[in-house]
């Protein structure tokens, strides 16, 4: 099972991919395939940057080809009604492109894997780089904070499988 995690953004959009293929259920750690960013340009109007992102986003599927992708949800705070509006449209974005080529999509709030992953479901990004880093054996932090929430995602994913499977 191939794992894309997407830590949806307008400027910058975060994705990680891990690899459970070749291990039986519940009996080996996910493996890093590839992670990284699509930078959107924001200067540009809305309907361009979203464009971009559905065409970056659909050339690594094609690429990768996951069986699943599992996007952050939306998080709302009332003082930042207008950024989730705007986030909303990044996701509606991703949720397309995904359906678009038949894969098994998921939802995880952002404390619920911050917790699964580091076990603090307020956990800095520092902390969830640090985590990320240590579970994947990676030599540095993934950087930007955006990819490693990405991964962070893909792994919460990932385990959820192991522990539940479909």
């Amino acid at each position: 099972m191939r794992i894309l995690g997407i830590d949806p953004g307008l400027n910058i959009t975060g994705y990680g991919c891990v690899d459970l293929a070749g291990n039986p259920v519940g009996t080996a750690d996910p493996v890093l395939v590839e992670a990284g960013v699509f930078r959107m340009d924001n200067r540009a109007p809305m309907a361009h940057r979203l464009r971009q992102l559905h065409e970056d986003l659909s050339r690594l599927l094609k690429e990768l080809k996951p069986q699943r992708m599992v996007v952050e949800e939306l998080f709302s705070h009332y003082r930042h009604v207008r950024t989730s509006i705007l986030m909303g449209h990044a996701r509606g974005v991703i949720l397309l492109a995904g359906q678009s080529c038949g894969l098994e999509i998921g939802e995880l709030a952002a404390t619920e894997v911050k917790k699964a992953i580091t076990g603090n479901g307020h956990a800095s990004k520092e902390q969830v780089q640090l985590a990320v880093m240590s579970q994947l054996n990676l030599q540095q932090p993934p950087s930007p904070p955006d990819v490693a929430d990405a991964l962070a995602i893909a792994l919460c994913a990932a385990r959820r499988l192991q522990t539940d499977p479909p």
